[in-house]
């Protein structure tokens, strides 16, 4: 079977709170967007004495193959439904460290992918349900749809948001930013415009209201993304902001960006129409 997991953006990022048991209260909406991997599996040889095997392609992938989720996910579900042992491939498009979800919705096609393929007849509620034990975002990507999401990013909203017919570009330079680093000078507040309100707005009126609050601690750090940004807007885009926290710096245009390539010769980019 062949799954094409997409990522996403964060229009927005709102660190509201910090919780006793010491993880943040958020609020953002997970925009999908079509850079995809490839991940595909089959049964092992029945006389195969291997509980499983793990090919990756594309994009370097950091650690063992026990730790990579969708071995994880594989694995929970094996135990419990007695599934075979797998020869799984995973091609990486989606750049790691890049504030845009690829590992967790690889995770999460996993998850649906096993469901259909071996009838497990989970529910998409359950299956979130069991794919926030993995990660915060993981959920979101059991159905890919556009969602306002709050609690740790895994308490998912409907949302009427389209960008349809709208054209991302995504620009991802040679900078990691850890998660720690990224909450090191976040002070948890709400936000001054609700973001489920103010991405209502016109989209030329989101640079203004829709906020990463993660900008603030990691742009003094990393003054090239901040660059990037306003470069974003330099070239007219609608919007532009910082996808989760980083590095990825994304824009939002009415046309497409074809100068990008050039534009941002040293990093990652990917420019597409948005069909969703």
């Amino acid at each position: 079977m062949l799954i094409l997991p997409p990522c996403k953006i964060n229009i927005g990022l709102n660190v509201v709170a910090r919780r006793d048991d010491g993880y943040h209260d958020l609020e953002t909406i997970f925009y999908p967007i079509p850079l995809r991997d490839n991940l595909e599996f089959r049964e092992l040889p029945a006389h195969s004495d291997e509980p499983y095997r793990l090919s990756l392609g594309g994009a370097p992938i950091a650690g063992d193959a026990a730790d990579n989720l969708v071995v994880k996910v594989y694995l929970s579900l094996k135990k419990e439904f007695d599934l075979p042992p797998l020869d799984i491939f995973l091609y990486k498009h989606i750049p790691m460290g890049a504030g845009l979800g690829g590992g967790s919705s690889d995770a999460a096609a996993m998850m649906t992918a096993l469901n259909e393929a071996y009838g497990l007849e989970l529910t998409n509620a359950e299956m979130e349900r069991r794919m926030a034990a993995f990660g915060a975002d993981c959920a979101f990507f059991v159905q890919g749809r556009p969602a306002y999401a709050t609690g740790i990013g895994d308490v998912l909203h409907p949302t009427p948001l389209s960008l349809k017919g709208k054209y991302v570009l995504l620009v991802k330079p040679d900078v990691f930013v850890s998660t720690r680093e990224a909450y090191a000078h976040v002070v948890p507040k709400p936000a001054d415009t609700p973001l489920a309100e103010a991405v209502l707005a016109p989209i030329e009126t989101w640079r203004h209201t829709v906020v990463n609050d993660f900008e603030a601690s990691v742009f003094p750090a990393h003054p090239e993304l901040a660059a990037i940004k306003q470069t974003l807007y330099d070239m007219g885009a609608l919007y532009a902001a910082m996808s989760g926290s980083g590095s990825t710096v994304y824009g939002l245009f009415d046309r497409p960006t074809p100068e990008a390539a050039a534009v941002f010769s040293q990093a990652f980019v990917f420019n597409q129409k948005l069909l969703l």
